[in-house]
């Protein structure tokens, strides 16, 4: 039998709570989207981060991140009516137009899910192969994560509650790839490295590679763009959740940390003169370096690779001026031929 229709309720499934007021403050962890600048500084202070879409939010959910809410348009609802019901926080059901006024932009996809943070592991533990920070048994997460809206104000008006710090976060993901197939951690032995990508399109694409392609982790220099922005999680169509990540807590220090958990650091760049990659050796562990988007790797760290390598180019491009690719088309190819390798 149908439940009675409460204020403010569909009546069809519980927690799922009609909003007509773009800027009521329960929307607060939806507020403005589109402002780059205030969302990634806000969301990783606050321990959130937003799914966009009926496959990441399923993606994430797989991988055991805990939603805090939802913000669902009509439409979509049917579709995602599973993921709806056993949501442990509220589900805001609203029209396209109040949606787009939250957000800041049209949601085509009609869904967004409010998801909590997870800590991080260390570079070291991570590249150790210990078990990832937590408990990944589906125990619940400290602090208020059923939807309570972001501290400070998102959404132009006053919010209740406050949703928990980083530093109070719950267990990391696991990722596929840092298990063995008995299920336990294992040493990563094919790790790809990040230094100041800041493009969150780029970073979602070359987790998507790195996951598709075999890589083990994937590690990121203090100044990468967040994995977790909405941006890249969407690029990457949920490969952030596939794959095990750590950031760097000293860029300066942070390749010798790597290389002394015993990788060969392999520095990719576009220089012709370098080892091309379909000719390396095996080389056990392996670390794959890729530097931000128009300047490449810094010349600090090229010094401190063991050895760079490059992607051959057509000599008929390279006098037409083509003369690099992409990060993340550079990314998926070095990830293919390091897969190749023997012993890695």
């Amino acid at each position: 039998m149908r439940a009675p229709r409460r204020s403010g309720q569909t009546g069809t499934m519980a927690g799922i709570v009609v909003v007509d007021d773009p800027s009521d403050p329960r929307l607060a962890d939806y507020a403005r989207l589109t402002d780059v600048r205030l969302r990634t500084a806000l969301e990783p202070a606050h321990g959130l981060f937003v799914a966009e879409g009926d496959k990441v939010i399923r993606r994430a959910v797989a991988a055991g991140f805990q939603v805090r809410s939802m913000l669902v348009t009509q439409d979509k609802l049917a579709g995602l009516a599973d993921v709806a019901g056993a949501c442990p926080g509220p589900v805001y059901l609203v029209s396209d137009d109040a949606a787009e006024k939250v957000t800041g932009y049209r949601v085509h996809r009609g869904a967004l899910a409010s998801m909590a943070r997870r800590a991080l592991p260390t570079v070291t533990g991570l590249l150790s192969g210990a078990p990832l920070p937590g408990d990944l048994s589906g125990a619940p997460l400290p602090g208020d994560l059923s939807g309570a809206p972001l501290p400070g104000d998102l959404s132009g008006g006053p919010l209740a509650g406050e949703g928990p710090a980083a530093g109070a976060a719950g267990p990391a993901p696991a990722g596929t790839a840092h298990k063995a197939r008995d299920g336990q951690p294992r040493r990563p032995r094919r790790i790809v490295i990040l230094e100041d990508l800041v493009d969150h399109g780029n970073v979602g694409g070359i987790f998507r590679c790195a996951a598709a392609l075999g890589a083990d982790a994937v590690i990121l220099s203090p100044r990468c763009a967040d994995p977790l922005y909405r941006r890249a999680v969407k690029v990457s169509m949920g490969a952030v959740f596939a794959i095990p990540y750590a950031r760097m807590s000293d860029w300066r220090g942070g390749l010798a940390e790597i290389r002394a958990a015993g990788f060969s650091l392999l520095a990719l760049t576009p220089d012709q003169s370098a080892v091309p990659l379909d000719k390396l050796a095996p080389a056990g562990r392996v670390a794959l370096l890729l530097g931000t988007e128009g300047d490449g790797l810094s010349s600090r760290w090229l010094a401190e690779a063991d050895a760079a390598v490059c992607i051959p180019m057509s000599a008929g491009a390279m006098a037409l001026g083509v003369d690099s690719l992409n990060v993340v088309a550079a990314a998926a190819i070095a990830c293919h031929e390091l897969a190749r390798l023997p012993g890695c």
